[in-house]
C-alpha cells in the first residue's frame, strides 16, 4: 500500500453521533450534556424596612452617607437642606443625582440624606454610593444599569497617614546645609 491509499478507520464518519465527553463534543458547537452556568445573584448591600424605605449607606475618602429612598415625588434633602442649599458646585450636584439619572428614577423617588465627615467632594461621592445601594434594593433588575455605570463601586482611597520623621505623609522637612 502507498502512503495515499492509507485510510484512517478510527474517524468516525461526519453523520455519526458524538459522545458526550470526547473532545470532539466541545468543539463541534453540537450541545453537550454538562449542566447550566450558575445565575449570578447580586449581594445587596442595603436594606428594606417595614414601611417600605429602602436604605443604603454610603462611604468616600471620610465621609460616611446614610441614606433612606421611598417612592415619591422627586424630593432630596440633605442634611435637613435641599440639594440646591446643600450643594452650591454643579459638579457635586450631578454626582448626587448621577444614579437616579442612570436608573431613569429622576422624580420617581423621595431621597432622605444625613451625611458627615470630609469634605463636600467625599460627601458627595458617599451619597452616590448610598442612593445607589438604596435604588437597588428597591429595584433589584437596576444592578446591571448601576454597576456598568461604576456607581455599585466602593472608592476605597483613603488619606496616607503621616509618618514620623516627616512633615506630611511623605513630605520630608527642609534640609539646611548650615
Amino acid at each position: 500500500m502507498s502512503e495515499e491509499e492509507v485510510v484512517d478507520t478510527s474517524a468516525a464518519p461526519a453523520d455519526a453521533p458524538l459522545e458526550a465527553g470526547s473532545t470532539e463534543a466541545l468543539f463541534s458547537g453540537a450541545p453537550t450534556d454538562a449542566p447550566a452556568a450558575p445565575v449570578f445573584e447580586p449581594v445587596l448591600r442595603g436594606k428594606l424596612d417595614k414601611f417600605g424605605v429602602a436604605m443604603g449607606t454610603g462611604r468616600r475618602k471620610t465621609s460616611v452617607a446614610r441614606v433612606r429612598v421611598k417612592p415619591g415625588t422627586g424630593k432630596i434633602e440633605i442634611n435637613g437642606r435641599t440639594l440646591e442649599n446643600f450643594c452650591c458646585v454643579e459638579k457635586h450636584r450631578e454626582t448626587v443625582l448621577s444614579p437616579l439619572k442612570a436608573a431613569d428614577s429622576m422624580g420617581k423617588y423621595d431621597v432622605w440624606v444625613r451625611v458627615e465627615g470630609g469634605g463636600i467632594t467625599g460627601q458627595a461621592g458617599a451619597i452616590l454610593l448610598g442612593i445607589s445601594r438604596a435604588l437597588e434594593v428597591l429595584n433589584p433588575s437596576l444592578h446591571q444599569m448601576l454597576s456598568d455605570g461604576g456607581f455599585l463601586t466602593r472608592d476605597s482611597r483613603m488619606v496616607e497617614r503621616k509618618k514620623y520623621g516627616y512633615k506630611k505623609a511623605r513630605r520630608s522637612f527642609q534640609f539646611s546645609k548650615r
